[in-house]
């Protein structure tokens, strides 16, 4: 007989526990958008408070929409489809080299405008994603073979380098993340490691020679290099009694950040009566952080907190549930990309590093970002809804070989 509660909800296909987490978080983030986003319409003079949040609830919607309608998807047709949309993907960052726009005053051409319309998009975000489910599928197609490494070179690490590098050119912080959960997942995929070991050192060498160059010629044009250099002296310097104007200028989205979580103490100043968010840049996107714990306290970003910890937990048993080693491996891989972003925006937000511009997953406004979390949750989603039941599991454990030859 089936539970009643399964009734309930049998629209939310998939973990319901995750469903719940992903709500929970989307409806919150609502409240501190609403408040922070009075500095887009006061101090940087862009458009209305009601306007914005209204923006930002239908990015929530048609997310929880995209969310649904891709956890209805098998996750093994978005796998063989992997290659194809990497290559999508690489074509637009290319075209966002030579076409793409400002947005917001940033110094980096990272968006791309769909003609037509006043929609932009940044198609580095769509490219990581692309480049991680290829990994995926790569490292577990014909996983009976070992590959030559001539095979590596050029269907792994080569499409690998080659996003890092067409990524980095604008956003440095992206694509260090890229980078670095493409290791993790080559490490999980269970990739040798003197191939991963190979690629890390010739990484190294061709970024150090890079960086040298940058700084000290004119030969590379249009990066970023001295952007990021700037970052690390100011944040280097956060201690410094004797910190310069220039420096205290660098540093001033941090000082603001860590003004606002003071100002919060435990149980915050109260929804919407922030006091910082009109002077912190940014607010309503990487730093929105400050301005949750600035509003709701170390209470309310406690329970925040250990709604995205119970989110990464559910993340994790669904990945040790799943008997094929493609959805297992995809799965993880997903929650260890939503993990570092959301560690490397709490962590940029109470100066444990330096400032990276990444946005607070599911809350941070803006659309691309959010669409794409949605969208790695629809796919976890749809690899949840294939866990199968007591009943089911010793004819599930007699069909996996046939499972992984199928996304072969």
């Amino acid at each position: 007989m089936e539970n009643s509660n399964d009734n309930k909800f049998e629209f939310l296909k998939g973990d319901k526990v995750l469903w719940m987490v992903i709500i929970l978080i989307s409806i919150f983030s609502i409240f501190p958008v609403y408040s922070a986003s009075s500095n887009l319409e006061y101090i940087v003079n862009n458009g209305t408070t009601t306007g914005h949040v209204i923006k930002h609830i239908f990015f929530v919607l048609l997310g929880l929409g995209i969310m649904r309608l891709v956890g209805v998807v098998k996750y093994e047709y978005i796998g063989k489809l992997s290659s194809i949309l990497l290559g999508v993907t690489v074509f637009l960052l290319l075209l966002t080299t030579f076409t793409g726009q400002k947005i917001d005053g940033a110094s980096a051409s990272r968006w791309l405008k769909i003609p037509g319309t006043p929609i932009s998009f940044q198609p580095s975000t769509f490219a990581y994603l692309m480049l991680i489910i290829y990994i995926c599928r790569y490292l577990t197609k014909k996983i009976t073979r070992e590959r030559l490494p001539i095979e590596n070179i050029i269907y792994l690490f080569g499409p690998t380098l080659l996003v890092f590098g067409l990524v980095a050119k604008d956003n440095g912080s992206t694509a260090l993340m890229i980078m670095f959960v493409s290791l993790i997942v080559m490490a999980l995929g269970r990739l040798p490691l003197k191939y991963i070991l190979g690629f890390s050192g010739a990484l190294g060498i061709f970024a150090g020679i890079f960086l040298v160059v940058a700084l000290n010629t004119n030969l590379i044009g249009g990066n970023r290099v001295h952007t990021w250099k700037s970052r690390i002296e100011a944040f280097s310097k956060k201690k410094d009694e004797t910190l310069t104007e220039e420096d205290k200028a660098k540093n001033y989205q941090v000082m603001q950040a860590k003004a606002a979580i003071v100002h919060g103490g435990a149980i915050g100043m109260g929804p919407g009566k922030s006091a910082l968010k009109q002077t912190l840049p940014q607010s309503v996107s990487d730093f929105i952080f400050a301005i949750i714990v600035e509003e709701y306290g170390a209470i309310g970003a406690t329970i925040l907190i250990t709604l995205y910890f119970i989110m990464i937990v559910r993340i994790v048993m669904i990945a040790s549930k799943i008997p094929m080693f493609f959805g297992s491996l995809l799965v993880l891989a997903l929650g260890i990309m939503i993990f570092v972003q959301l560690s490397v925006n709490i962590a940029v937000a109470v100066n444990l590093i330096p400032v990276t511009g990444q946005p607070l997953p599911l809350i941070s406004y803006g659309g691309t970002s959010m669409l794409v979390t949605y969208l790695q949750l629809g796919i976890i989603l749809s690899v949840s809804s294939r866990i199968l039941t007591n009943e089911e599991e010793g004819m599930g454990k007699k069909q996996t070989v046939e499972e992984i030859n199928d996304i072969a």
